[in-house]
């Protein structure tokens, strides 16, 4: 299947350890290898940029700029990155860069040449990564994995990042009103209307994301990838699950927060609402919670979740074909399995990106991938 998104071009400036680094491609996988230390991760971390959130490593934005925060005396070098993308035929630009102002960095956009938002590039060019990190998602903490569930729910619904950013602001707004004891009733309410709306609009979507990623995992083949049952475990989320409107959810969702103030005041922090749900993910064969799964099969788990949710995306009309980054995704795969991913990117419509530390990782792709050495720095 010739992929209906890929990069075509990618160009870093003063990124991380690259000066400068220029990337003609074509539409087949892209695989990444050189020496640890050469700056492979950094290129999918660059590509992040031009997406919503914060990128690959949730990191500030003079972290990524080449020499970093912490670069002495002299101060960090702005940073650029640029990407033409093909999506069904057409060629969109796509720039993102640290512009300083009289207020410190902060992050400018552009889509074919003028002013944009990263929630308007996730429309066009969707993005969906692993890395290193998450190997371990299942058994770590609830808000990693609510955090990589959110991050899926974006590839289908690229507002759904501006609906939790309102809410986490008018909550964080509501919690400092308790703490420091303002009875301001008037203004306690204005919040807790902005935070069930925002909050019910979070569940929804994320309710939407599931149900469709349950589908596709269930219409998909048994393969070298384990099938899971996933879930979300959270009240509002739970209310759409049965069947409730999102006026009733919000309605709901309000009267709490207004009854739970004395509670929320002693507690120091909101204890019910969406920014605590927790994603439930079990190994459908061995019907075992994925934390009790070996290391290998939460691994196999996490990618199989993240394949059926890129084809997910793919059959859903009102979304599209993702880019997928997979950092080390295929370093501790066995070649049965390693020759399966592939043969699985292959059959997505979006472009994969892969960094591996040799070339022969990458040698059941055979001429069907393009390999791209990264030197060391």
């Amino acid at each position: 299947m010739t992929p209906r998104l890929y990069c075509t071009r990618l160009t870093l400036t003063d990124f991380r350890n690259h000066a400068e680094l220029d990337l003609a491609l074509d539409a087949r996988p892209v695989c990444l290898h050189g020496p640890n230390g050469a700056g492979k991760t950094n290129i999918l971390e660059a590509l992040t940029m031009l997406a919503p959130g914060r990128g690959l490593r949730n990191a500030g934005l003079l972290d990524i700029a080449r020499g970093g925060a912490d670069a002495g005396a002299a101060r960090p070098r702005p940073w650029s990155v640029s990407a033409r993308m093909a999506a069904d035929g057409e060629e969109i630009a796509l720039g993102a860069a640290a512009e300083r102002t009289d207020a410190g960095v902060r992050r400018i956009t552009r889509l074919d040449g003028a002013a944009s938002t990263a929630a308007e590039f996730a429309r066009v060019a969707r993005m969906l990564w692993l890395t290193p990190a998450m190997d371990r998602l299942f058994a770590g903490a609830a808000g990693d994995r609510r955090r990589f569930f959110d991050r899926l729910v974006l590839g289908a619904a690229p507002e759904h990042g501006q609906a939790a950013a309102a809410y986490e602001r008018a909550m964080r707004e509501r919690q400092r009103l308790l703490n420091e004891d303002v009875r301001d009733r008037a203004w306690l309410t204005s919040l807790e209307r902005e935070m069930a709306a925002h909050g019910a609009a979070v569940a929804a979507a994320r309710t939407a994301t599931l149900d469709r990623l349950c589908d596709t995992i269930a219409g998909r083949p048994d393969g070298a990838f384990p099938k899971a049952d996933v879930a979300l475990e959270g009240p509002l989320e739970a209310a759409f699950a049965e069947g409730r409107v999102s006026a009733d959810v919000e309605d709901e969702f309000f009267a709490l927060l207004t009854r739970v103030r004395p509670r929320d005041a002693a507690a120091g922090r909101t204890v019910d609402g969406p920014h605590r749900t927790d994603l439930i993910v079990r190994h459908a064969a061995k019907d075992m919670p994925a934390e009790h799964c070996s290391t290998g099969e939460q691994k196999a788990l996490l990618l199989g979740l993240v394949l059926a949710h890129a084809h997910a995306l793919a059959d859903d009309p009102g979304a599209g074909p993702a880019l997928l980054l997979l950092d080390e995704a295929a370093a501790h795969l066995d070649p049965v399995r390693r020759a399966a991913l592939y043969e699985e990117l292959l059959a997505l419509p979006g472009q994969a990106w892969l960094t591996g530390t040799e070339p022969g990782l990458f040698e059941a792709f055979g001429e069907r991938a393009q390999l791209v050495a990264v030197g060391a720095i």
